[in-house]
């Protein structure tokens, strides 16, 4: 757990960059929420504290990555009250919960205060300095993308251009979404040092590669290409942090593969012919509904004993 939060801290280094004092706030405030939810959760229980185990820091700091930096003070509470207590603690804490906490409550935000969930600021793109925040709302690269489909069916030139602005940054969006840079620093790190294994990674963003470029290669004006999904949105934070929780996903690699497939087909159907203009949220917790299928079907062999063969009838002549 204490890795993945160093692993996280680019990301978190480069929101408070771009977008000053206000992500900075968002960040500690989910942080100690998350905490504090989680002693109040045990001493309820009446069960140990498990803030040593830096799972809830954890969730804190992956929640603030999963919002927008204008996210008022009691939203972020309440996303905290909601990651620990409904996407954790009440299936029995950690180990035990089937979806991702921080998902749960990005989703439930998401669905109940909507307008609050998508209210963006960019950073100055001339001079991203520590409080330099555009008090304009602006559009994600993937609403902007969402919005021309509906209204003109053709792509806007966001999603033609700018991709060197999306790879460092500057571009709208939630906290963990605006620098794939700094994201794919922290994956590296994770995979390095055997944190997590590539499986989920590699399957999740090779599916949304293979798959964006086919829809991009049958129709390019209405469909973006493979390096726009890979550099805009939560697909990195979600496909390196989120998907590849040990507890949530499955147990064995051709198990993880599959879930990494199925989170990619997802999350590029959901943003494409979806509702919303992000998938990855949606996808993973999908997904990790059919953990438990996945790893029923996936499961080895065990070595020596004979493999279960369907009983033969016999028919009578």
């Amino acid at each position: 757990m204490r890795r993945v939060i160093y692993a996280l801290l680019p990301a978190v280094a480069v929101s408070v960059y771009l977008f000053g004092l206000a992500a900075l706030s968002v960040v500690l405030l989910a942080v100690v929420g998350c905490l504090g939810c989680e002693a109040l959760c045990c001493r309820l229980a009446g069960t140990p504290l498990t803030l040593r185990d830096n799972s809830a820091a954890l969730t804190g700091v992956l929640l603030a990555l999963n919002l927008p930096p204008s996210a008022p003070w009691w939203l972020v509470l309440f996303g905290a009250v909601i990651a620990i207590g409904i996407g954790k603690q009440v299936y029995g804490g950690l180990g035990h919960n089937p979806f991702n906490p921080a998902l749960v409550a990005r989703v439930v935000l998401l669905i109940s205060f909507p307008l609050h969930m998508t209210h963006w600021t960019a950073a100055t793109a001339a001079e991203p300095a520590v409080t330099a925040i555009d008090a304009m709302s602006a559009a994600t690269p993937l609403g902007a993308m969402k919005d021309a489909l509906r209204l003109t069916g053709q792509l806007p030139p966001s999603a033609y251009e700018g991709f060197a602005n999306y790879f460092v940054g500057r571009m709208p969006g939630s906290l963990g979404e605006v620098s794939a840079l700094a994201l794919l620093l922290g994956g590296s790190y994770l995979l390095i040092s055997k944190v997590i294994t590539w499986e989920i990674p590699v399957s999740y963003l090779g599916s949304v590669a293979v798959f964006g470029g086919i829809l991009w290669w049958s129709d390019a004006g209405r469909y973006p290409s493979p390096l726009f999904h890979l550099l805009t949105g939560g697909l990195l934070l979600g496909a390196f942090f989120m998907a590849t929780d040990p507890v949530t996903t499955p147990l064995t690699r051709s198990g993880r593969l599959l879930f990494g497939v199925g989170c990619g087909v997802i999350t590029v159907l959901i943003r494409l012919f979806g509702g919303y203009p992000e998938g990855v949220s949606f996808a993973i917790l999908l997904m990790n509904a059919a953990t438990p299928l996945i790893d029923r079907y996936t499961k080895p062999h065990i070595f020596g004993r004979p493999r279960k063969t369907a009983p033969v009838r016999e028919v009578s002549s």
